[in-house]
C-alpha cells in the first residue's frame, strides 16, 4: 500500500524556517502566492508538500522517541554511551532550554504550518475543479491542526501563524486560542474531506473525514472536553469506515499499511533518505547489532514488560526479545556493546537489551526500517479514548463496550486471558482504560501524553510521571528552545519554572 507514498515523492516546496523565521525576518524573497501555486498540478504540488513533512526526521520530536523515553514504557536503548547527552536527559526529566533536539522539533512544525498555510491560502485562488480544491484545503487544514496539536501539547500557548508571510515578531498566543485554530481548522476539515472508502487505492493514506472526527475528539479529550470527545468518537465508530485487525500484530504491520484499522498514518518507501521517501522515525529504533537494522534507541522498559496482564499476547507482539525469531525468521541477537542486563546498585534489573516491535519491517539491511508507516490514530485508540469520553461522562456501561471490544481482539480467541471487565465505578475504571491504553498503544508514542493530560484526574498517573524525576509545576511543558527565546528579543516569556 505504497501508492499514496510514491505521490508524496515530490520535491520539497520551501526552505527549511523555524518560528525564529517569523520573529526575526519577513521572508519576502522565498515562494509567495503570486510566484505558486497557479495550476491545478501546483495546487497537487503545494500538498503533497505539506504531507513530506511528516516524513521531515526533525519533525518526530526532534529525531529521537523522547515522548516514549520520557514515560515508563521505554529507555533510551542503544549502548550506554551512544547520543547520552542528547537523548540521556529526556530519560530522567535533566533537559534544559537548551537541549539538544527541541530547537529542531520545533522548526520542522512549524515549517509544515508554512506549508499548510501555503495551500489553505493560495490554492484558493487556482482556477481548478473546486471540489478538488476544496479537498486539497480541507487536507492542509487537517495537517495544520495536527502540527498546531504537536506544538500546544509540547509548548502550550505559541505564536499562531496563518499567512505565508508573517508580521515581525509574532508574541505566543494562550493555549486556549492555539486549542480554537485547532478546532476551527478541524471541523473545517470535516465538511469537505472524503470518507476513506471514498478514496481511490493511489490516494489512500491523505486525510480523511473521519481522521479529522478522530484527531478533533482527541483534542477535546485533552481538554478535559468529554462530551465533545463522546460525540466526535462515536460519529467515527458509527461510520463504519474502520474496524480492528483480526490479530493484533497486523494493526501496525507492513501487510496491513492504510488497512481496516487505519484512520491516519505517514506513508514511507523502502529508501533510505527522507528525500527519497523514507522515515527515518523506524530506523532509529531498529535492532542493533544483529541483524543491524537501525541505531536502537527507545528501548522498551523493564516496567512496561511486567505491567502486561498475565498471557497477554501484546507482551510478545510489542517487545523483542534477544533470542527471538522475527516471522520472517530473522533470530535477534543484538549487540554487543549493549549490556544483556542493566542492575542498580542493589542488583535490581532496571534494563534489558530488547527492541521495539512495533518499528519491524521485514527485510535485510538496514534500509528495510526506512520503509515502516508511522501509525498516528489507529482505530483501537479511537475505541479507546471513546470508552474514556463515555465513563467520564458517566456512562460507564456503555463505555466498556468499546473497552472489551480491544481486548477481545487482544485475547486472539483464546477466551482463558484478558477477561472482559465489568468494572463500573468511574475513578476504577478510569485507571483501567489508562492502562488499557498502555497495553494496546506502547512504544507508539501516546503514554507520556497519556499520564500529563490524567495529572489532576489518576493519582497512580502522577505517581508514575514523578517516580521518572517529573516535577509538577514545570514539566507539564517543554521549555521554549533557548535559541527561538533569544531571537524573541523579550517578546516571549519562558514557561513555568523553566528560567
Amino acid at each position: 500500500m505504497k501508492n499514496f507514498s510514491k505521490i508524496l515523492f515530490v520535491f520539497f516546496l520551501l526552505v527549511p524556517f523555524s518560528c525564529s523565521d517569523f520573529l526575526d525576518l519577513k521572508p519576502q524573497n522565498i515562494l509567495t502566492q503570486e510566484a505558486f501555486p497557479k495550476s491545478a498540478a501546483d495546487a497537487l504540488q503545494a500538498t503533497n508538500a505539506t504531507y513530506a513533512t511528516l516524513r521531515n526526521w526533525f519533525y518526530h520530536s526532534g529525531g529521537y522517541p523522547i515522548l516514549d523515553i520520557m514515560s515508563d514504557d521505554a529507555r533510551k536503548g542503544s549502548n550506554p554511551d551512544d547520543q547520552r547527552p542528547t537523548v540521556g536527559p529526556y530519560d530522567n526529566f535533566t533537559h534544559n532550554a537548551s537541549q539538544d533536539g527541541l530547537d529542531r522539533w520545533w522548526a520542522a512544525v512549524y515549517e509544515g504550518i508554512k506549508r499548510a498555510n501555503v495551500v489553505i491560502n493560495a490554492v484558493p485562488l487556482v482556477e481548478m475543479d473546486e471540489n478538488l480544491k476544496n479537498r486539497y484545503v480541507g487536507e492542509a487544514k487537517f495537517l495544520r491542526a495536527l502540527f498546531y496539536f504537536d506544538l500546544v501539547r509540547a509548548w502550550g500557548g505559541v505564536p499562531i501563524v496563518t499567512e505565508v508571510t508573517a508580521e515581525f515578531k509574532i508574541p505566543r498566543a494562550t493555549a486556549a486560542q492555539v486549542f480554537s485554530l485547532i478546532e476551527t481548522d478541524l471541523q473545517d476539515a470535516i465538511q469537505v474531506l472524503p470518507k476513506k472508502s471514498e478514496y481511490g487505492i493511489a490516494d489512500l493514506g491523505r486525510a480523511t473525514q473521519g481522521a479529522a472526527q478522530a484527531l478533533l475528539g482527541k483534542v477535546h479529550l485533552y481538554q478535559g472536553e468529554f462530551e465533545e470527545a463522546e460525540e466526535l468518537l462515536l460519529e467515527v465508530i458509527d461510520s463504519d469506515e474502520y474496524d480492528l485487525e483480526n490479530d493484533f500484530d497486523d494493526a501496525y504491520g507492513a501487510e496491513t499499511e492504510n488497512g481496516i484499522e487505519s484512520v491516519f498514518e505517514i506513508g514511507a518507501r523502502l529508501n533510505e533518505g527522507t528525500n527519497n521517501g523514507g522515515n527515518q522515525w523506524g530506523n532509529v529504533q531498529g535492532i542493533r547489532g544483529t541483524p543491524n537494522r537501525g541505531w536502537g534507541f527507545n528501548r522498551p522498559s523493564v516496567d512496561l514488560i511486567n505491567s502486561f496482564e498475565t498471557g497477554d499476547p501484546r507482551r510478545e507482539a510489542t517487545v523483542i526479545f534477544l533470542g527471538e525469531t522475527m516471522p520472517d525468521g530473522v533470530v535477534t541477537l543484538g549487540d554487543g556493546t549493549t549490556p544483556d542486563e542493566t542492575r542498580d546498585a542493589q542488583n535490581n534489573l532496571i534494563e534489558i537489551e530488547c527492541y521495539n516491535q512495533k518499528i519491524w519491517t521485514p527485510g535485510n539491511n538496514t534500509i528495510t526500517s526506512w520503509g515502516h508507516n508511522r501509525r498516528i490514530i489507529r482505530y483501537a485508540d479511537v475505541l479507546l479514548m471513546a470508552a474514556e469520553a463515555l465513563n467520564e461522562n458517566s456512562k460507564s456501561t456503555d463505555a466498556l463496550i468499546y473497552l472489551n471490544q480491544v481486548r477481545q481482539r487482544a485475547r486472539g480467541g483464546n477466551n482463558a486471558i484478558l477477561p472482559d471487565i465489568n468494572i463500573t465505578d468511574k475513578t476504577q475504571l478510569r485507571d483501567i482504560i489508562l492502562n488499557e491504553r498502555r497495553y494496546e498503544l506502547a512504544m507508539e508514542s501516546h503514554r507520556y501524553w497519556d499520564l500529563v493530560r490524567h495529572i489532576g484526574r489518576s493519582t497512580s498517573a502522577l505517581q508514575k510521571l514523578q517516580s521518572l524525576g517529573f516535577v509538577q509545576g514545570k514539566h507539564e511543558l517543554f521549555p521554549i528552545p533557548q535559541n527561538e527565546f533569544d531571537l524573541a528579543q523579550g517578546n516571549f516569556e519562558q514557561n513555568p519554572n523553566w528560567d
